[in-house]
């Protein structure tokens, strides 16, 4: 780690600060980088530099590149205000013709509305299990998707990721592409089967994506949605989500979400059950 006291003219401080701007606390960023929070106020007061691995943590986290985050300040702000500020109408016609396309096509998810338990292998943390609460519903005809992601510290406090996203049945397929709501510069897509029972119990598939603490590998997994019902008391559902070991999780629900290939197998595949 480098230490030395940068340079009043260094861009670095000002321009981590800029970014740390858009979540609700320094705090939060730090919990959700996994950095010391004592060591992180020396980046944002220019008295240290984090390191070339911790930069590279630094910057895939944010979305931005080394050689930006030693930009101007104004210039700074000013790229990343474009990269946030919404387009006008006219652009967007395109990317939403493509959604229209797609939702025409689609067929109904009516009868898999309500709320799910999301299960997967955490990507940023080994061997560890990640409960989320996620939501299918509707809205003028079309299929939605919302999950919230909750993990907690020793201290009891609370760390919140929002995801949104589209839903659809194409192929006897249902297709989720989801994106982190704040930054807005990570999108995971998930593939799950249908449920042919008269009663949905879960759905299982594949999903991809871009986890933030293992760099810039992508990765994927095999996923599991554990039906909870049409109405649920919110606060409860989501108390019981957060980051666990395999030990507190079902042995049912580890042998669906298990990621080792077996024996002659050479991609990431899930039965159906």
């Amino acid at each position: 780690m480098n230490r030395a006291r940068q340079s009043p003219a260094d861009p670095f401080a000002a321009n981590l600060g800029q970014l740390c701007s858009y979540y609700p606390s320094i705090a939060e960023v730090c919990r959700k980088l996994g950095f010391n929070r004592q060591q992180f106020n020396k980046y944002l007061g220019g008295t240290a530099r984090p390191s070339r691995h911790n930069m590279r943590r630094l910057c895939d986290f944010f979305g931005v590149t080394e050689s930006e985050m030693l930009l101007d300040p104004d210039r700074f702000a000013e790229l990343v205000s474009l990269r946030r500020r919404p387009r006008d109408n006219g652009s967007l016609l395109e990317p939403l013709r493509h959604l229209e396309a797609l939702y025409a096509e689609s067929g109904s998810l009516e009868r898999y509305h309500g709320f799910y338990y999301r299960y997967f292998y955490s990507f940023g943390y080994p061997g560890q299990v990640i409960r989320s609460l996620v939501r299918l519903y509707e809205h003028e005809g079309r299929s939605y998707w919302k999950n919230l992601e909750v993990t907690r510290d020793p201290a009891g406090r609370s760390d919140v990721s929002k995801y949104s996203g589209a839903a659809f049945l194409l192929a006897e397929r249902i297709y989720v592409v989801e994106y982190e709501t704040l930054l807005r510069h990570s999108i995971t897509q998930l593939m799950l089967y249908p449920s042919y029972s008269s009663r949905i119990d879960h759905l299982i598939g594949v999903q991809t994506g871009g986890p933030l603490r293992r760099g810039r590998k992508p990765a994927a997994s095999r996923v599991l949605l554990d039906y909870i019902g049409r109405d649920v008391d919110l606060r409860k559902a989501l108390a019981g989500c957060d980051l666990f070991e395999e030990a507190a999780i079902e042995p049912r629900i580890l042998a669906m979400i298990g990621n080792r290939l077996g024996e002659g197998d050479y991609v990431l595949e899930v039965e159906e059950i």
